[in-house]
């Protein structure tokens, strides 16, 4: 079995969290309680489907991870991005969606 995290949404700002060893919701993957067997990975799901039902988060998933040197990285490539950041660095200047328009 794969070492396993809970993550979710925070409903007040959107922000992704991992649920650490604690029981609260953290920022950082790094922070996150690493589940190791069934047993924790139930912990894990009844907690988060508690925080769900309380209205702290939303799209509640465990998820596979692994330890790489120390380093917890999500398993998945959507995971990935929730955790680190955009996969590629966009042309310079780039704005987003916030940015001036510039007609070609």
């Amino acid at each position: 079995m794969a070492d396993k995290v809970l993550t979710a949404n925070r409903l007040s700002d959107g922000i992704s969290v991992w649920l650490d060893a604690s029981g609260h919701w953290v920022e950082s993957l790094q922070d996150a309680f690493v589940a190791r067997h069934a047993e924790a990975v139930a912990a894990l799901e009844a907690a988060g489907k508690s925080a769900f039902a309380d209205n702290k988060v939303v799209d509640v998933n465990v998820i596979d991870i692994e330890e790489v040197a120390g380093v917890l990285r999500p398993l998945r490539l959507r995971e990935r991005v929730r955790a680190e950041g955009p996969t590629i660095d966009y042309a310079p200047g780039y704005k987003g969606l916030t940015g001036p328009v510039q007609a070609a």
